[in-house]
């Protein structure tokens, strides 16, 4: 049976049909509904429950992913759970972020203990790429060691930014990297001295610092915030203030010089 065929619906509703409990993070993309794949999609519309992130940002409406489901799956409001996860906690592993943690997987085990075989946890990029998804399947998984865990993979911020911007990613031999900001400006400048290309994330706060190691090794790049959105910005390097700061969902790639076609294979 093909995965779009295979039954994910039974008699109770969506995600209540028989067979093993299954605990599913979905990727949803940057923001443009219509980059959510099919098999997200079809995982949407059949979870039992589907779990969303609420920040500080979101205050008591939607947050991002959330408003991506809605145009995708427009009847799912009512299987729609908002975890709240706090954004002011920037590092470690501290009481909000594992309260965070704590209340999704509170909210995963009422879901399974209603009955649904299938719950969602949805997540704005890829559930795989600096999500919380992975510590929450941790958390997850001390409590219910029998519920099957499966990922569906998301379209990236970097390549909504190379494909919004027309960069190529990679061509080659070239090397590229992901890399967050938070790493600190010296690991982030021994890693540009080495990477052909690199996609920076989490350069919000930490931009200035960003843009002095760009600038130090002569590297070009672009900026993009809320890409694939009809508000989103896309700047260059030599337009942007060298003490601006930027949103959360931002980020930045840097590639090298292209003059010849094909010099780099």
């Amino acid at each position: 049976m093909s995965e779009s065929a295979r039954p994910d619906i039974g008699s109770g509703g969506p995600g209540r049909g028989g067979g093993r409990r299954r605990f599913i993070g979905v990727g949803v993309g940057p923001g443009d509904p219509e980059l959510v794949t099919f098999k997200a999609a079809r995982v949407l519309r059949t979870a039992g429950v589907i779990l969303v992130p609420a920040t500080e940002a979101s205050a008591d409406g939607p947050g991002r992913a959330e408003r991506i489901i809605a145009d995708v799956v427009p009847d799912g409001a009512a299987r729609i759970r908002r975890i709240p996860f706090s954004m002011a906690q920037r590092r470690g592993v501290g009481a909000r972020r594992a309260d965070s943690w704590r209340a999704s997987a509170d909210a995963a085990v009422e879901a399974f203990g209603s009955g649904c075989r299938t719950v969602a946890f949805a997540t704005v990029g890829d559930p795989a790429v600096f999500s919380t998804f992975s510590y929450l399947r941790a958390t997850l998984a001390r409590r219910m060691p029998d519920v099957d865990y499966e990922l569906v993979p998301g379209i990236t911020a970097m390549q909504a930014l190379a494909a919004a911007s027309t960069t190529p990613l990679a061509e080659g031999r070239e090397i590229l990297a992901l890399v967050p900001a938070t790493v600190g400006p010296d690991r982030l400048g021994r890693l540009l001295d080495v990477a052909d290309s690199a996609a920076i994330y989490k350069g919000g706060r930490t931009l200035p610092e960003v843009l002095r190691a760009l600038r130090e090794r002569g590297r070009r790049a672009v900026i993009g915030t809320d890409v694939s959105l009809p508000d989103q910005r896309l700047v260059d390097l030599d337009e942007i203030d060298a003490d601006e700061t930027l949103p959360y969902f931002s980020a930045v790639l840097t590639t090298p010089e292209r003059t010849i076609t094909g010099g780099r294979i």
